[in-house]
């Protein structure tokens, strides 16, 4: 697989998951042309895996969030309005624009951008014309499954106890 032909998948599923097995297509599976046990990383296709992901993730026409299980997804851009219009159905953090940053030290780490900040006025404005059935259908059967689901709640913490 090319970098065009991975946001080619993305663009023809409209909603990927990166790795995490679940109810919508996962990029690392088609890589791989079955599905990953464990992690990818172990996996003999891992570099190429990594190199697509990174060509996925850098692509202006896909939206990098947790969309799916509060794990990356990837939405292609022709889904955005749809996702803005349902954008109830879902956990506002699940939301958040992820991007990787590079520091000057080498290291990775990961920026969010809050919803809807990411959200240009032209997708709002589709998003306003479509109707909540509409914006179901084009994101896909997984979303009418998942919409209305409750945010995900933090776990309470232990507290050590000190005797």
């Amino acid at each position: 697989m090319t970098s065009r032909q991975a946001i080619a998948f993305v663009r023809e599923h409209g909603v990927v998951l990166e790795a995490a097995a679940g109810p919508v297509p996962t990029l690392t599976h088609a890589i791989a042309g079955t599905p990953v046990r464990g992690s990818w990383w172990s996996h003999p296709r891992s570099h190429q895996m990594f190199a697509l992901t990174r060509a996925v993730r850098d692509c202006e026409d896909v939206l990098v969030c947790r969309l799916v299980g509060g794990k990356i997804t990837y939405v292609h851009r022709r889904l955005w309005a749809a996702l803005v219009r349902l954008a109830n159905r879902f956990p506002r953090a699940h939301l958040a624009q992820v991007r990787e940053v590079h520091t000057p030290s080498g290291r990775h780490m990961l920026e969010e951008l809050a919803f809807p900040k990411w959200v240009a006025l032209e997708v709002a404005s589709q998003a306003a014309r479509l109707s909540d059935e509409e914006a179901t259908r084009l994101l896909g059967p997984w979303c009418a499954s998942a919409g209305r689901s409750r945010p995900v709640r933090p776990r309470p913490r232990s507290r050590a106890r000190r005797d």
